[in-house]
């Protein structure tokens, strides 16, 4: 579905992606870990076309979104969902509205099959009853769950999720981490998910993605990545302050 080929990018001075290799299993959910600083989230942007690479290729069902046209790249677009780490909800609307939104501004659909959308999707999402209310009326974990139901809303062929769950609690941590199963599990979408949340991210994920000094150093399932015997990984997992990472070592 989604392939990055020496991918390269940087800002000024600070090189982040320095030859990252990774292609991304269709149907499957694969977490994007690593220290902070490494170039997650970049990674993410240059998945969806938000940021160009400064060299290599991103290629989307096997065809390279470099260059293309605007309007060829909305049209690539059109197969993702983003899920933002703040939920990226808009503060005057309701849920209802934040949610509808993308079927009112991407669709022709009536007033009422789009009633029943939202509905659709707030349920799935466990907000039933939530419909009327205003984001800062909300719970973290409540605005993460309308950011799910607003990515499902247009059955997208891929959701990327950049750090879902950071600042909830252990509790509605793993809520949403179960939610985002679920439903990846039911509509069978393919998943990235840039996370910090060690050992959950072990029990989410399908394919784990080790991102360190701008390149994948490990890719694998949670058994083998949790079973690495990289000292890098496995500083990295352990939440050691001790090793490569904090050592300078290049």
């Amino acid at each position: 579905m989604i392939q990055l080929i020496d991918v390269h990018k940087s800002f000024g001075s600070q090189r982040v992606l320095q030859g990252l290799n990774l292609t991304v299993p269709v149907g499957a959910i694969t977490a994007i870990i690593g220290p902070s600083g490494e170039g997650k989230s970049v990674t993410l942007k240059q998945m969806i076309g938000l940021q160009q690479p400064d060299h290599g290729d991103v290629l989307v069902d096997g065809r390279s979104i470099i260059g293309l046209r605007r309007s060829e790249l909305n049209s690539v677009r059109e197969k993702f969902a983003m899920v933002f780490q703040n939920s990226a909800l808009f503060d005057s609307m309701t849920v209802f509205e934040n949610v509808a939104f993308p079927l009112q501004e991407k669709t022709a659909l009536g007033k009422k099959e789009i009633a029943e959308r939202v509905a659709t999707a707030l349920q799935e999402v466990g907000l039933r009853n939530a419909d009327h209310k205003y984001p800062d009326e909300l719970s973290g974990g409540m605005k993460k769950r309308v950011g799910l139901a607003r990515a499902l809303l247009l059955e997208p062929q891929v959701v990327l999720f950049d750090e879902p769950t950071t600042g909830l609690d252990p509790v509605i941590r793993r809520a949403i981490h179960q939610l985002i199963q679920e439903t990846q599990a039911k509509f069978g979408f393919t998943a990235v998910l840039v996370s910090h949340d060690i050992p959950d991210i072990f029990e989410v994920a399908h394919h784990v993605a080790m991102l360190y000094q701008g390149t994948i150093l490990q890719f694998g399932t949670p058994d083998e990545i949790k079973s690495s015997d990289n000292p890098v990984v496995r500083q990295f997992i352990s939440g050691s302050l001790d090793g490569p990472i904090n050592s300078g070592v290049e």
